[in-house]
């Protein structure tokens, strides 16, 4: 043991684990470029009871589809037995299902060309675990990468797995029955659940008129058509007949569904995470497809003799995966708005254009090729379209996994976004915005890009880095999912602009009521509809996943939507796991819950949209789909229905009445007069709805965005900067230097509106800026040093070199024009990096240091930027000094210590456990003490009963949070460092114990090998007693 190992030995505050059974045998590391295709098994398995078969994934799971091919046991007799007879006690893969004679994704078994039926497909990383029969001498099979996981976009895919084979149990192998579900309940009863004076809770239905509800709709005439995911994830052969569309319906008035009917099961249904209805139209977005249903005759049933099933468009990653293809909701323009997560698309519109989207995460092929209308889109993305697949357009991207999106009658679009580490958050979308989650060009997930001291949220999405849209409410750890906006209905007219935020990891329904901030929005969160009011979670991604089984924390909300009859309406998953493709409920229950007045009667108004007065009804519905419906009808009408609809213009309902000047805009001549006058509104509301749809409808934009680039509305002048935003600079350069000069130097939603504007064109844009507002470069203003930091155009280099080695600047201003200095593409701006990181006297030099040893592998590759380096002794990887930091081993034969039980019941006492705790800072964030090295601990006990906390201080490898995995590398000259992968360029960063963060070149790198443990220490090390233990506990929940 090093002395920095003994010198943070004293500061660990956590337990390891036992060592990790090892397996009887493993594989070479197969990957797609592997000569060797079939890699035989034959080990010996003479005296285990059990059988655990492993595919790791070595570098990241994507395309791991894996296969064990003809897999026998070889009895003491010398006879055979084909496993595959010998059903499993428990499975869990990376994607898609583990299954019997086909690949993880419902193919066929191929290798190189040659089908197997004896067999089973899975993907890494996958344990299926067997108890043995006795008698069992050895275990033989083929093993090899699926010819479905080889190739992808023509070339040969990231695949990279080891097989093993183990006789004990395994890190990470499921368990055959979670016992935490065994208690018979079913739904969270909707007396536990608390929500806003006046309202109230009831069951509108649950299984078994309907399972595992993943997206609800409505339609007119007031049946809620659920889209369900019984076959989800691991558990992907529970409905061999495929998942279900199913309506649900009151009869009777008495405010309960009392009708269940199946629409369509198909085998193609494999947790569709969407489904919409429009008229006599179901979309259900199942990966690859986004599937158009007609129900021809409208009997809610799907008949192919008389109905059409289409495939709209086709090419969405992510098959029977969260991060995939979502819901479809209808805009207020007449337009229909969607999203997709970061598995990744390839598709084309109905027009022909071709969308790319790939990302670190998948589709790595195809990351950061430009699409077909000319912009390069990363990752998770939103689209509007018309409803025939014709002029997509991307609204927004670079999202990790969007589950739903929302648009007001206003034309804002809301969204949250998800992700394990504490960076969960619910955002305005932007038209065209970035929300930063991986690189500009694709290539690198945001840990690869994380500064020194940078927050995770901050680096999560990218908020220090110019071009991504702000980042809305950051509210941490949790699972994300449906959307909805409440704009008239059964409520009060208080709740009118209520946004709805559904958190499945923290057992909530938030909400909002967004205001207006300059050009961005105001985000107060709170608590809607909730059964954990404690905050007590347990069975979440962002605590390690371990469940409680606690009713109350099995409310796992996964959807919430508007009900024509004006209430509200949630769909209950119900699990006492969410997050990281687990479920725990083998029952797959689901319910669906209703918000409303205390004693409301629901009535669904009986539309006849054969009639004008039926039309207006239906776009003054609540419910938004049911809205388009209205919408289309009143459009195909046009001239005639002006009269009837302008009359909504004077509505006292803000939101009905911008759907009024939306419909307008696309009447023709007598109804675009209609919508004109609120250009000149005293409202600043009217003047942007009048703005967006007069835009959308194509009517004189830039002659109408000349006249409002003036506007005193930030959000106007926004609107005006994003229209510019493909308009040749001879068009919009002098417009958006309007916009420039009213920036106040602060609204970061306004600047970064003015830097979509501005893409294509930034050297045009800040030469003519630069004309009008700059000065010395010492003397920028606030304002302008902004915009130059957002155009970091190349002719600003020398300047901001120049105010970076300012000393009569603020450190915040000097950083500003660093990291613009980093978005620099050209050789002097890596030059003039070199030239800050060997300033002697320059505070920041080791983060320049930092941003040349980044970008050399990326943006600055062709700079010869380590060269440089070099010569001035800045960085060389032959004589850089690393620094050992080994897991010590357990401590043999250590004192046993009680039960997370029995120490949870100690009377703690915070005041000691304020000194104690000490132990803990050389790891964890504790308030504003400490590292930021393993999870922050600020909240930690707030959030988590005193048995959870012991239980992970005792067992930490049980549970390892995500984004806190460990790796080993082991250098050629024999060191062992372990800590965290922050960057696997040249040369890969690691941060240790401590927060020591070491740059390892990859020429010293003999391997790099992932942690069968946690990165914590045993609390028998430290000395911790049972009773110091409690006291830390006390402490915790006292913070």
């Amino acid at each position: 043991m090093t002395s920095l190992q003994s010198t943070l030995l004293a500061f660990l505050a956590v337990a390891s684990a036992a060592s990790a059974a090892d397996p009887v045998y493993e594989s070479p590391k197969l990957t797609s470029t592997s000569l060797r295709r079939l890699v035989p098994v034959d080990v010996s398995v003479k005296g285990a009871k059990e059988l655990y078969l492993v595919v790791s994934d070595e570098d990241g799971i994507s395309c791991d589809w894996a296969d064990w091919l003809e897999p026998k046991l070889v009895m003491t007799d010398g006879s055979k037995k084909d496993l595959i007879k010998l059903p499993w006690k428990a499975a869990s893969q990376g994607s898609g299902s583990t299954r019997i004679g086909k690949s993880a994704m419902g193919s066929p078994l191929l290798v190189n060309g040659q089908t197997f039926e004896n067999g089973i497909g899975t993907h890494a990383r996958s344990v299926i675990f067997y108890e043995l029969p006795q008698g069992v001498e050895r275990f033989t099979a083929q093993t090899a990468i699926d010819d479905g996981g080889m190739m992808r976009g023509g070339k040969a895919s990231t695949a990279s797995v080891k097989f093993q084979v183990f006789t004990e149990k395994p890190p990470g192998a499921p368990k055959p029955v979670p016992p935490v579900v065994d208690d018979g309940k079913t739904l969270v009863p909707s007396e536990m659940f608390a929500t806003p004076e006046g309202l109230e809770v009831t069951v509108w239905a649950t299984s078994p008129a309907l399972y595992n509800p993943t997206n609800i709709d409505f339609d007119a005439q007031g049946r809620m058509w659920v889209a369900e995911g019984v076959n989800y994830r691991s558990k992907g052969s529970r409905r061999p007949e495929g998942d279900r569309i199913v309506v649900l319906e009151d009869t009777t008035g008495d405010g309960k569904a009392d009708k269940s009917t199946v629409f369509v099961q198909e085998s193609a249904l494999a947790a569709p995470l969407g489904v919409a209805v429009f008229g006599n139209k179901v979309v259900v977005s199942q990966p690859p497809d986004m599937l158009v249903y007609t129900d021809v005759n409208g009997d809610g049933k799907f008949d192919s003799t008389v109905d059409t099933r289409e495939v709209l468009l086709t090419g969405f990653g992510g098959r029977q995966h969260d991060h995939s293809l979502h819901s479809v909701t209808a805009g207020p323009d007449g337009m229909w708005y969607w999203n997709q997560g970061n598995t990744g698309a390839l598709f084309k519109d109905k027009s022909g254009k071709t969308f790319r989207m790939g990302s670190p995460y998948q589709m790595q092929d195809i990351a950061g090729q430009k699409s077909d209308d000319g912009h390069v889109w990363i990752g998770g993305f939103a689209a509007r379209m018309n409803p025939d697949g014709t002029n997509v357009t991307i609204i927004g991207h670079n999202y990790r996994n969007s589950y739903e999106q929302t648009i007001t009658s206003l034309g804002d679009v809301f969204q949250s976004d998800n992700d394990d580490p504490p960076a969960c958050r619910v955002t305005p979308v932007m038209e065209g915005g970035n929300a930063g989650f991986a690189s500009a060009d694709g290539q690198r997930s945001w840990g690869a890009d994380k500064r020194p001291g940078q927050e995770t949220p901050v680096a999560e999405w990218r908020q220090e880095d110019p071009g991504t849209m702000p980042a809305g409410d950051v509210y941490g750890g949790g699972s994300p999912t449906g959307v909805a906006f409440y704009e008239n209905g059964a409520l009060d007219p208080k709740w009118n602009g209520l946004l709805l935020a559904c958190e499945a990891g923290k057992n909530v329904v938030f909400g909002y009521l967004p205001k207006p901030d300059g050009a961005g929005w105001k985000l107060e969160r709170f608590d809607f509809l909730t059964s954990n009011k404690e905050k007590e979670f347990a069975g979440s991604d962002f605590l390690g996943g371990k469940p409680t089984g606690e009713l109350k924390t099995r409310f796992r909300p996964s959807d919430v939507t508007v009900g024509p009859d004006g209430a509200i309406y949630v769909a209950d998953w119900f699990d006492a796991r969410v997050g990281g493709h687990g479920t725990l409920d083998d029952r797959y229950t689901g319910t669906i819950y209703r918000i409303a007045p205390k004693g409301f009667a629901s009535k669904v108004p009986a539309l006849k949209l054969d009639t004008m007065e039926g039309q207006i009804a239906a776009l003054k519905s609540p419910a938004p789909n049911v809205r388009f419906s209205g919408f289309t009808a009143l459009k195909a009408q046009g001239a005639k229905g002006v009269p009837a609809v302008a009359a909504l213009l004077k509505d006292d309902n803000a939101y009905i009445a911008a759907r009024a000047a939306w419909l307008l805009a696309q009447t023709g001549e007598d109804g675009i007069a209609k919508v004109k006058p609120w250009l000149e509104s005293k409202s600043d509301e009217q003047r942007l709805v009048a703005y967006r749809a007069l835009r959308r409808a194509d009517v004189n934009v830039l002659e109408m965005a000349a006249k409002m680039v003036s506007d005193p509305s930030a959000a106007v002048r926004r609107e005006v900067a994003l229209t510019l935003r493909d308009v040749p600079a001879a068009q919009s350069v002098s417009l958006l230097v309007k916009i420039a000069k009213q920036f106040d130097g602060s609204d970061r939603a306004y600047l970064e509106a003015f830097g979509l504007g501005s893409e294509g064109k930034e050297a045009e844009v800040y030469a003519a800026v630069s004309k009008e507002l700059a000065t010395s470069a010492e003397k920028w203003s606030n304002a302008f040093a902004w915009l130059a930091w957002r155009l970091h155009p190349a002719a600003a280099v020398q300047d901001f070199k120049t105010r970076a080695l300012d000393s009569a600047l603020t450190e915040e201003q000097r950083k500003l024009m660093l990291t613009a200095l980093a978005f620099v593409k050209n050789r002097e701006a890596a030059g003039a990096m070199i030239e800050l990181a060997n300033t002697q006297d320059f505070p920041m030099k080791e983060l320049a240091k930092w941003w040349l040893l980044n970008r050399k592998g990326n943006d600055w590759k062709d700079y010869d930027v380590e060269g440089g380096m070099k010569a001035l002794g800045l960085y060389d990887p032959a004589k850089v000094k690393l620094v050992a930091v080994e897991m010590p081993p357990e401590i043999k034969d250590a004192p046993q210590l009680p039960t997370s039980t029995d120490i949870a019941n100690l009377p703690g006492d915070a005041k000691r456990g304020a000194a104690t705790i000490a132990v803990c800072y050389t790891c964890h964030k504790v308030g504003k003490a400490g590292v930021e090295f393993g999870p922050d601990l600020s909240t930690f006990g707030k959030q988590q009963p005193a048995e959870v906390i012991a239980n992970a201080i005792l067992n930490p490898s049980a549970d390892i949070s995500h984004g806190f995995e460990g790796s080993e590398i082991k250098t050629t000259d024999g060191l062992t460092i372990s800590g965290m992968i922050l960057s696997s360029g040249d040369p890969v960063m690691i941060k240790c114990m401590g927060g020591l963060v070491q740059t390892v070149p990859k020429n010293r790198i003999a391997g790099i090998q992932k942690m069968k443990r946690s990165l914590m220490y045993q609390p028998q090390q430290l000395g911790l007693t049972p009773q110091a233990i409690s006291d830390i506990i006390a402490y915790l929940k006292s913070l």
